[in-house]
């Protein structure tokens, strides 16, 4: 159990340097989609993918003597290292296009990593998924924000 722990504290202590970059202000006032959707709903999804990821790598680092596992690993450090990065990126110092190429960056690590994992144990693999959903859907927005508030876009618009 206490190597569970270590894992979820892991993938949350990245979540807390992520969430150190705050939307604030800045994102507040941008121009945004009608289907963006609102502030609440971030905490919990992220809580439970967190959660989700913690657990995933945990099933995975229990077959440690397997020789996938150190590679199913470390794609999983990064990909945790991308995603604190991303909230920077956009977040942070409000470089939508750059966060959206790290986004991808991103997207591919976590596919990789969701391989890696099913590898190793198709159910850590599987807990990843919901985790991908939600990066690909925030890609789309992050895609959608960067659109929206490109110079010469007037202040308010929204995409339907």
């Amino acid at each position: 159990m206490l190597a569970l722990a270590g894992w979820i504290v892991l993938s949350f202590g990245v979540a807390g340097v992520a969430g150190a970059a705050r939307p604030g202000a800045w994102y507040r006032g941008i121009n945004k989609p009608s289907w963006n959707p609102p502030d609440w709903v971030f905490a919990p999804v992220w809580s439970l993918l967190y959660t989700l990821m913690g657990v995933a790598a945990w099933l995975v680092w229990q077959q440690r003597a397997e020789s996938a596992v150190q590679l199913a690993l470390g794609l999983f450090v990064v990909q945790l290292l991308c995603n604190a990065l991303w909230s920077w990126l956009f977040f942070g110092w409000h470089r939508m296009g750059v966060a959206m190429l790290e986004l991808m960056v991103l997207w591919c690590l976590i596919l990789a990593t969701i391989v890696a994992f099913w590898q190793v144990r198709p159910l850590a693999g599987g807990l990843l998924i919901p985790y991908l959903t939600w990066v690909s859907f925030a890609g789309f927005l992050n895609y959608t924000l960067e659109r929206l508030n490109r110079p010469g876009v007037t202040p308010g618009a929204r995409y339907g």
